[in-house]
């Protein structure tokens, strides 16, 4: 591949803040993923501890008024990490020989030792079962919920690779581990927990051997294997690929895997349960929702979103959607947080209450659990989340239910658990309004419609795009055509923009606009303080021919604005 990274100079200007879809009036923070994902990893343990004595929910039941934190309270523990991009000489050389034995340990493992390792296992569960303090009303209101857990979970979790001496699990281009910093097994992506003990003690010592020389330890390469680490005391978080993804974008997944689990149980109640019993398995309340992490990750290798940390909305007329925002607006009762429209994962409109907004990353938490679940769409659902990036210190309740048998599903996110009659009649009510001017209607004809297609820009070359805007965290993209509806060519198409992602937003040497071109396509990416897009175009349009469709692609994307975008939102 020929690579040309370039400035954007002259080639074209458009005006901060007049960008195609920007807004001052953002539903969602804005901000770049790699750059939050950076202040994650330096904040120290004594900020984090002083944002779990108030949290944003404790400030809305107390004043409606009080401003939010300049930094939403939602950040969880973080360590500050440094990466080991030369090998160390002199003395702490024998330190990295010393981990690579522990590395090459990983491979050379017994599974002799798997009944010793049960038995110590049951015992420490049952010591641990004895001590360990009782589940909150929320958690247990959540793990017993329906709406939850289906029942056919089981099932489901079956058709992954179990026998983690196959070559088969081996092969798997990606694995995921969690587990606690006491080397207590919580969750695998492919695998059975109980059997990982092994592997994951020496994770473990690789771990602990790092902090022994007051060093964390972040990312090795072992063959053509990518290990990443994400520490967030008491849990351990552990990514094995061989894919083409770079270590700050299994890093990002890691922190969304990490996420999930807060959004079940809450930080507090975690750190409290370690604080008690270090050697706690955590497996007895995440019971049941593995389903939902394997289903996140899964969306994670193939939805964009992720890795534009952005929100697609449903393309809808700017008529229609004011009608929405304002039937949802009207309906607004107490404690009402935000209320969230969505249609075939994609949100329709968001209402909010003043001066709060919501994070990206606990949007895509709350699509994932509908994603999944199939149970919301049979009755109204009432159990609470935890939205790490707004409050990872509590509970919000969520009251979800599909509108009159269409794909649009309602979320109403309160403050207050004993709400849910309260937002019973405020579904009722916003029902009422949108079936009286049709909008449910159009709804139903907007997602049978899909989205746009390249064809409509009007640019012969133009295959496929990203189009993010910074200032609202919203993205729009084309229906996927041939040959990229196939599921090889679509990952293979992800795997394109991940790669021109990573090199836009190096760390070492950030890219304003580059231009990739390959055998099968070319690709441009361009990032301004406004935007974000990357287009893929055939493989024989030059630099020059795709900066100019790339201008003709804003000039329509500004044209459509109103029907691709959220621009001004309602609040409460």
């Amino acid at each position: 591949m020929a690579t040309a990274a370039t400035s954007v100079g002259e080639e074209t200007v458009v005006l901060r803040g007049e960008e195609p879809g920007a807004s001052q009036h953002s539903m969602l923070v804005a901000g770049d993923s790699y750059e939050e994902l950076d202040y994650d990893l330096s904040v120290d343990d004594n900020q984090v501890k002083r944002r779990l004595k108030s949290g944003t929910i404790a400030e809305i039941v107390e004043n409606d008024d009080v401003l939010p934190p300049s930094v939403p309270v939602g950040e969880l523990i973080n360590l500050e990490l440094e990466v080991f991009d030369e090998v160390p000489q002199g003395d702490c050389a024998d330190g990295v020989d010393r981990v690579n034995e522990l590395i090459a340990e990983v491979n050379e493992l017994s599974m002799s030792q798997e009944t010793n390792e049960r038995v110590q296992e049951n015992e420490l569960n049952s010591e641990a079962e004895a001590s360990a303090p009782a589940a909150s009303e929320e958690e247990e209101m959540r793990i017993r919920s329906g709406s939850m857990v289906d029942k056919v979970q089981h099932t489901e979790r079956g058709q992954v690779v179990e026998d983690i001496c196959t070559t088969e699990w081996k092969q798997q281009k990606k694995h995921v581990f969690v587990f606690s910093d006491a080397g207590k097994p919580i969750y695998s992506r492919y695998g059975k927990e109980d059997k990982l003990n092994p592997l994951m003690g020496v994770m473990l010592t690789l771990v602990s051997f790092v902090q022994l020389e007051k060093d964390t330890l972040r990312s090795f390469r072992a063959g053509n294997h990518l290990y990443v680490f994400l520490l967030r005391q008491p849990l351990i978080l552990v990514a094995v690929s061989k894919t083409s993804e770079s270590q700050q974008q299994l890093l990002m997944q890691l922190t969304y895997v990490y996420n999930h689990i807060i959004s079940v149980l809450t930080y507090s109640r975690i750190s409290s349960i370690f604080k008690k019993r270090d050697n706690y398995d955590l497996r007895k309340l995440l019971g049941g929702t593995e389903i939902f992490l394997d289903n996140l990750i899964q969306l994670m290798d193939h939805d964009p979103c992720f890795l534009l940390t952005a929100i697609r909305c449903l393309p809808l007329d700017s008529t229609i959607r004011d009608m929405i925002g304002s039937a949802m607006h009207s309906a607004k009762v107490k404690d009402l947080v935000f209320a969230i429209l969505i249609a075939d994962n994609q949100l329709v409109t968001l209402v909010r209450m003043k001066k709060y907004i919501l994070h990206p990353a606990d949007l895509h938490l709350i699509l994932n659990l509908l994603n999944k679940s199939t149970s919301f769409k049979h009755s109204d659902s009432w159990l609470p989340i935890c939205l790490p990036k707004f409050d990872s210190s509590g509970f919000l309740h969520a009251h979800i239910s599909y509108l009159s048998e269409s794909p649009a599903c309602l979320v109403l996110l309160t403050v207050d658990k004993m709400a849910f009659a309260e937002m019973a009649k405020c579904k009722e009510k916003i029902l009422e309004r949108l079936q009286k001017n049709n909008c449910i209607a159009a709804i139903q004809r907007a997602v049978s419609k899909g989205s746009f297609r390249c064809q409509e820009v009007g640019i012969g070359d133009l295959r496929h795009f990203l189009y993010k805007v910074r200032s609202t965290a919203q993205y729009a993209a084309p229906e996927l055509d041939a040959p990229y509806n196939q599921p090889d060519e679509r990952d293979r198409l992800l795997s394109l923009y991940q790669y021109t992602h990573q090199r836009i937003h190096s760390p070492a040497r950030p890219l304003k606009i580059m231009f990739t071109v390959g055998s099968k396509e070319a690709v441009l990416g361009w990032v301004t303080g406004g935007f974000e897009l990357f287009a893929i175009f055939g493989p024989l349009t030059t630099k020059q021919a795709a900066i100019f469709a790339v201008n003709k692609l804003l000039k329509w994307i500004k044209k459509e604005e109103t029907r691709l975008f959220i621009l001004n939102p309602p609040e409460y």
